[in-house]
């Protein structure tokens, strides 16, 4: 058998904002490290470049010379295009004997436009760890195969051969753990927090139009299996390797699209869970899923904070574009058992959504207020492609192919202006807080001050632009500090922390 190849991973794990900012800590990519475990299982070699910055070409050369691959694989988020885009364009010009493949979640949604970037020779389009392995098996052995399932080839000639997908791996357990030896592991941005972040299992049941799960679903042929765990017991042991690698380890952050999907794994997982591993831990997780049992095992269990998507707070709006079905009487009881258990409860939220006003904007801050949870974390409305909710925004004439793809605000909307969107996103917190304590007053007092503040937020002469920018500044600030302390003093960081989470249970 011919000797081993390398395959070089390329992992751009920056923003826009931050491209050039080298202050920073990367973050643990399971995917990668899935890849890397199958590969380096079927006897080749896999490498790192963990770009945390956006290199210069010399250094970015340089750089992958190092690694002596021979061949390259770049995993591309939507917003990480660009920076993709240049960098293939580098090596199709300085080292065009290299192929080069892209996947990723934008691969999946579009693998027609990527196909196309220059530079790029081949997509993966969907689950990549046995089509990588099949393809590095054909360079060992010397053979040039373009018939790899779940692959696009592009020829010399500029024809794109456009392989079928392969069925998803419906059984989790068949895959060896994931390659945590991939990454440095003990300097990355969770580590510092001595946190590892942890996924088991793939896919989600609901197909919210915002995200891409739906479509990612739709490409395989057994897509009644997407949502799929790893075993309890697998899950375990895969929880015991890490802590055994790591034993700095102290909290866990499941990283799942909902941890309580199936409960008849849940209600087994658990009890293991207290018995053998019983750190403290924070996961993903949807209102109209639970119960109160499930949120006291939670507790018993160790969970110390939920994240759980609210993303709008009108019922009429939530279910007819963002497919959401749920009621906020259910969602305001769900939020009283996080409170009787003390679980820190953080929302997701969406703001400039299709067809959204200010006025809907302000129902969603309201709505937390109701559930008085602790923290909340708006999103402005980013349009996927291929997304139920991107098309919804294209048909209504709110997409402009003039906007830049970096624009925090990608939607032109008449009714919701640009900066009445940037004001609500940066002031939402603030917000929340003072409508919670209106709620707190007598019902006629809390009625009248709500309407004046409703009236006040909602006036065409209220300065939003300049409030937004303000509150931007603010914003900025308090990050850059967050993370520098996170990097000079992790326990300090950790420290404080852990008293602010005591001070919002008292």
């Amino acid at each position: 058998m011919a000797d081993k190849k390398t395959l070089l991973l390329i992992y751009p794990d920056f923003l826009e904002e931050d491209k050039y900012s080298r202050n920073k800590l990367g973050n643990y990519s399971e995917g990668l490290a899935s890849i890397s475990a199958v590969l380096k299982q079927g006897g080749h070699d896999v490498k790192l470049y963990h770009q945390l910055y956006m290199p210069e070409k010399e250094e970015f050369l340089e750089k992958v010379k190092s690694f002596n691959p021979d061949a390259i694989g770049f995993t591309a988020r939507t917003t990480a295009i660009p920076f993709i885009t240049e960098m293939a364009g580098w090596l199709d010009d300085n080292l065009p004997d290299i192929p080069v493949t892209l996947g990723g979640y934008h691969a999946i949604l579009v693998p027609d436009e990527c196909i196309k970037i220059r530079g790029v020779d081949i997509v993966t389009v969907g689950e990549g760890e046995y089509p990588l392995l099949e393809y590095m098996d054909s360079l060992r052995d010397g053979v040039e195969r373009t018939d790899i399932l779940s692959m696009y080839f592009k020829m010399p000639d500029g024809e794109v051969i456009k392989n079928p997908v392969r069925p998803l791996i419906e059984d989790l357990d068949e895959l060896p753990f994931p390659d945590f030896d991939l990454f440095d592991y003990e300097n990355l941005d969770r580590s510092k927090n001595f946190t590892a972040m942890v996924m088991l299992s793939r896919g989600c049941l609901f197909s919210c139009t915002y995200c891409g799960n739906s479509q990612f679903r739709n490409i395989y042929p057994n897509k009644q299996k997407y949502c799929r765990f790893r075993s309890p017991e697998k899950s375990i042991e895969l929880l015991e390797l890490l802590l055994k690698k790591y034993p700095f380890i102290k909290f866990i952050e499941f990283r799942d699209a909902i941890f309580n999907m199936y409960k008849e794994w849940f209600y087994e997982f658990m009890p293991m869970y207290i018995e053998r591993i019983h750190l403290p831990f924070n996961c993903n997780l949807r209102f109209d899923v639970l119960d109160e049992e499930m949120v006291k095992m939670l507790k018993e269990g160790g969970c110390y904070m939920i994240d759980i998507g609210l993303e709008n707070g009108n019922e009429e709006f939530r279910r007819k574009y963002l497919h959401r079905n749920m009621k906020n009487d259910h969602l305001i009881e769900v939020s009283k058992w996080f409170r009787k258990y003390k679980i820190t409860a953080l929302t997701y939220n969406i703001v400039g959504l299709p067809y959204e006003t200010l006025e809907l904007s302000l129902e969603t801050v309201k709505l937390n207020a109701k559930l008085d949870v602790d923290k909340v974390i708006p999103n402005i409305f980013y349009p996927y492609p291929m997304t139920i909710l991107e098309r919804t925004a294209r048909e209504g004439g709110f997409m402009d192919d003039s906007v830049d793809p970096n624009d925090p605000v990608q939607l032109r909307m008449p009714q919701y202006p640009k900066y009445d969107i940037l004001y609500m996103a940066y002031n939402f917190n603030k917000l929340v807080k003072k409508y919670k304590a209106i709620y707190e007053l007598p019902e006629e007092k809390a009625k009248i001050a709500e309407a004046k503040l409703d009236k006040k937020i909602t006036s065409k002469r209220y300065p939003r632009k300049f409030l937004y920018k303000s509150a931007k500044f603010k914003e900025d600030m308090f990050i850059k500090a967050k993370k520098l302390l996170k990097k000079v003093s992790p326990k300090l960081f950790i420290f404080l922390k852990n008293k602010t989470m005591k001070e919002v249970k008292q």
